[in-house]
């Protein structure tokens, strides 16, 4: 079985290597290794190009569904900005993916929409009539299954039902003082 690789584990590994080299104070070998990376990523990333063309040439839709489910190469095709899903269609099969996680909370998503800067916008509803620890549990499953799907993501926003700030209707005893509205003539409230 091949090795399994994680695209962000590898950019991480580049990105401290290069900086480790910059580190190392000599700017000719830091601009020769960012040079280096540069090449062998535009390269593959032509070469993914050539492959995603290809595909689509033949009509090959199986294929093409089955690279974009990869893990691997889907997140492949995402750095080089070729995958066959926009960014909102890989967000709403994040959000369709944890619908059923949020039903055991009692909570819904709505998605509102990606803004320019790359900042996904959502409307929550329900997750246990306002329970502190269930909506970060939500929000938290939410926010991980769309970083999975659509790395490129900048944030998510989260509006969530904010309903009545107090109970509806207060059964028991009121407290002692005089009633809310006042008498018109005397100017004073009665007790209540």
């Amino acid at each position: 079985m091949p090795e399994a690789h994680d695209v962000r584990t590898a950019g991480d590994r580049v990105d401290a290597l290069l900086t480790d080299l910059g580190n190392r104070g000599d700017a000719t070998v830091v601009a020769m290794a960012e040079d280096l990376v540069h090449t062998l990523v535009g390269l593959y990333g032509a070469g993914l190009d050539r492959v995603m063309e290809i595909v689509t040439e033949t009509e090959a839709a199986e294929t093409l569904h089955r690279l974009a489910a990869d893990d691997l190469v889907s997140a492949l095709l995402i750095v080089h900005d070729l995958h066959p899903l926009t960014t909102i269609d890989r967000v709403r099969t994040a959000l369709e993916g944890v619908r059923p996680y949020l039903g055991l909370h009692d909570g819904g998503v709505e998605l509102l929409g990606v803004t320019d800067g790359g900042v996904v916008r959502l409307h929550l509803t329900g997750t246990c009539d306002g329970c502190a620890s269930s909506q970060a549990t939500v929000t938290d499953a939410i926010e991980r299954a769309i970083a999975e799907a659509a790395p490129e993501v900048a944030g998510v926003e989260v509006e969530q039902d904010t309903g009545p700030t107090g109970p509806l209707l207060q059964i028991g005893s009121r407290p002692p003082g005089p009633c809310p509205v006042p008498e018109p003539a005397a100017g004073k409230g009665e007790p209540c």
